[in-house]
């Protein structure tokens, strides 16, 4: 594993697919310019719309973001992490897909999100997700990458779950995921200190690219695409706007940290 940068890219996703890859694709040129050759982005990047919208455009939806992820990991030369788009299943249902690309277009890792958020938040929006999404039945991967490190995937409501993380962080995760298109209201309390705790538990790297704003509807989500590190500490905020937090991912680091507080390996229940 070697010193780089990486980016979580940030995003207002709306109903309207092209749009949607035409801001993506502003957000990746953005990190390339940079830097970045580990680039993620967020959960609904493709399209963040209605349920029976995102249904009736789900083929189109899962050709055009696999397309364009080969197409931007292979004109960029960079890893690109897809957070999270509709693949339909045989029972008129939806996969929530994230896809991992390499430089060569070649898929590296596939996940299918196995926490559905089906939750009734305080400011009166109502979701259910397994109404159109059918759940994963497998943990997800990880990705041994020599210059990148090993990578773990995951999406949005699973940071609430920190067993998949542990999970993860026991098949040699150094580099985790989380993808998300938070609540605007659940987003301002619990957001931040998710990812911390799960960079903290895990010492691992956190990449979080974010949905942020008006979406649709009443649909508002948080914002703060961040890179946090093993310690916890938030190496870069993309605040509320679309944009990009881009921090270093540093080895060095990631041994200093695992050396100081070594509590992978004080385990007892494993």
């Amino acid at each position: 594993m070697k010193s780089y940068l990486a980016a979580a890219i940030q995003m207002t996703s709306v109903p309207d697919l092209q749009k949607n890859l035409v801001q993506a694709e502003e957000l990746i040129d953005l990190a390339v310019r940079q830097g970045a050759e580990l680039i993620g982005l967020p959960e609904n990047f493709s399209f963040l719309g209605e349920e029976h919208e995102k249904l009736a455009q789900a083929e189109a939806i899962a050709h055009e973001s696999e397309k364009f992820l080969r197409t931007m990991a292979q004109r960029f030369q960079v890893t690109i992490l897809g957070g999270g788009f509709p693949v339909p299943v045989s029972n008129g249902k939806v996969y929530n897909t994230a896809l991992l690309i390499g430089p060569n277009g070649d898929d590296l890792a596939r996940y299918e999100k196995v926490h559905l958020f089906d939750v009734n938040v305080p400011d009166g929006n109502t979701y259910r997700e397994s109404g159109t999404v059918l759940a994963g039945m497998k943990m997800p991967p990880i990705h041994p990458s020599k210059e990148l490190g090993n990578l773990g995937l995951s999406v949005c409501y699973d940071v609430r779950f920190p067993e998949l993380y542990r999970h993860l962080s026991q098949m040699g995760a150094e580099v985790l995921f989380v993808p998300a298109a938070f609540t605007a209201f659940t987003g301002k309390d619990h957001w931040q200190v998710l990812l911390q705790a799960r960079a903290i538990e895990n010492t691992c790297y956190i990449i979080a690219p974010a949905q942020t704003g008006h979406h649709y509807a009443m649909r508002q989500t948080h914002g703060h695409a961040m890179i946090v590190d093993p310690w916890g500490t938030v190496l870069a905020d993309a605040g509320d706007k679309p944009g990009v937090a881009i921090a270093s991912i540093e080895p060095t680091r990631l041994e200093q940290v695992r050396r100081q507080m070594p509590s992978l390996q004080h385990r007892v229940f494993i």
